[in-house]
């Protein structure tokens, strides 16, 4: 059975970053590959035409953004957050970030996406279950860093199905939170804040 992406998502634009061809995301829930704007990532690449690539993709987004990351994309897509300026980064809702790289091997690529240790400046999910050997404890300090909530480990406790609510629910608190945004910044347009 393949899941769909619920009707929230519409809302948003969503920009996909990820190495492979058949991301988490695609896998585990039957999203779509790419979002509206996908960036291939090079782990060889140089991370400058990353930043303009992706700048370019919320700015030209027609909706609030929803970026969906995966392996090594997650550093890319933190390392753009917390170094970005804030009319780039005031564009994004939320970020759903699967399956981080933590193995020790990819330091080395990790470290070219290192930045400042902050919370990232909008809601974010780090979902991490089905990586072979891993530890859910093992994501607990990236996530903490990163000021992610996290699923991970569900594997062992819960079904796919759980993961799909729950990632359901993210977008739909992304959604409210959009909402939320746009009538303060209405009411302040009208000096009423």
């Amino acid at each position: 059975m393949t899941l769909a992406l619920a009707p929230a998502p519409h809302r948003f634009s969503v920009i996909t970053i990820s190495e492979s061809q058949t991301p988490a995301w695609s896998e585990r829930f039957g999203w779509p590959a790419f979002g509206d704007t996908h960036l291939a990532l090079d782990p060889n690449g140089n991370r400058s035409i990353l930043a303009a690539q992706l700048d370019n993709a919320v700015l030209r987004a027609d909706r609030a953004v929803l970026l969906v990351a995966e392996g090594l994309g997650c550093f890319a897509a933190s390392w753009w957050a917390r170094l970005s300026p804030s009319h780039y980064v005031e564009r994004v809702a939320g970020a759903l970030l699967f399956d981080p790289e933590t193995a020790e091997e990819n330091a080395a690529q990790r470290d070219l996406f290192a930045s400042p240790r902050t919370a990232l400046p909008f809601p974010s999910m780090v979902v991490a279950d089905r990586l072979p050997g891993s530890d859910p404890a093992d994501f607990a300090p990236l996530a903490q860093s990163w000021g992610s909530r996290l699923l991970a480990g569900s594997r062992h406790r819960a079904t796919e199905a759980s993961a799909w609510r729950s990632a359901q629910r993210l977008v739909e608190r992304l959604t409210a939170s959009v909402v939320a945004r746009d009538i303060e910044r209405g009411m302040a347009l009208r000096g009423e804040r």
